[in-house]
């Protein structure tokens, strides 16, 4: 009895620490991004790295599990820059930094946030190409780009993902072609508007061939057969009776 209490201890503080284990590295990934953003606001100061967890911090939203799911930081007059640990957070539904002045480059990394649902980055001044990996977000529904400067084509990728529903990379310096194939043939020219796009239009649907002579043609002949066969047993009938 007593060894099934230690073992039952043992585990416990086991999962503990793996729980604990888990919260420091999103807290970790969290520190870094404060790291790498001014914030004027003074809305980042309770990130504290020594917390177990960062689930009680201003803006950071947690599961069940203690592991984050939503960070909501849109409209907070941050700048600085991304940071590639951002794709620690294997749980984030929603990243929402929108309306403020964050600089650089799109990470890589995001890619890796296989649970995202909105990515809302409009409204900042990001630079260089869309991530080709942003198409690994397989349950993305809302993606916002708009209003940075942005350059590069849009990643072919990003038309397999068949959840998108809202997608607004409008006014940026993109080039090249708008793609229009998958998920991208629902979206309005607005959602491309002010950038160096080319805009092209969907392939038509091949010509389906004329059949209405030939089901004219056949409803005849169906006709005529069936006369002929009303006849055959009318005239039949009589021969069989008398037979």
């Amino acid at each position: 009895m007593e060894r099934l209490i230690s073992v039952c201890l043992w585990l416990i503080l086991a999962l503990h620490l793996v729980l604990r284990v888990a919260g420091n590295a999103e807290g970790d990934a969290l520190n870094a991004l404060k790291n790498n953003l001014a914030d004027p606001n003074n809305l980042l100061q309770d990130w504290d790295p020594t917390d177990i967890n960062p689930c009680q911090w201003y803006n950071i939203t947690c599961n069940s599990e203690n592991s984050v799911t939503r960070i909501d930081l849109g409209n907070a007059k941050l700048s600085g820059k991304l940071v590639p640990d951002l794709g620690l957070l294997s749980n984030l539904q929603y990243l929402e930094l929108y309306s403020n002045n964050i600089s650089g480059e799109i990470p890589e990394e995001i890619g890796n946030l296989t649970n995202l649902v909105s990515l809302d980055l409009y409204l900042n001044a990001l630079t260089g190409h869309i991530p080709v990996t942003l198409g690994n977000l397989r349950k993305l529904r809302v993606l916002r780009l708009n209003n940075n400067s942005l350059t590069g084509q849009i990643p072919m990728a990003l038309t397999t993902i068949e959840t998108l529903q809202l997608l607004d990379v409008s006014n940026n310096q993109l080039e090249g072609d708008i793609p229009v194939n998958g998920s991208f043939s629902l979206f309005q020219p607005i959602s491309f508007s002010n950038n160096r796009l080319n805009y092209t239009l969907a392939p038509p649907p091949p010509p389906m061939p004329s059949t209405a002579s030939t089901s004219s043609g056949n409803s005849a002949v169906g006709a005529i057969v069936g006369v002929v066969a009303a006849s055959v047993v009318l005239f039949s009938a009589p021969a069989i009776i008398f037979a």
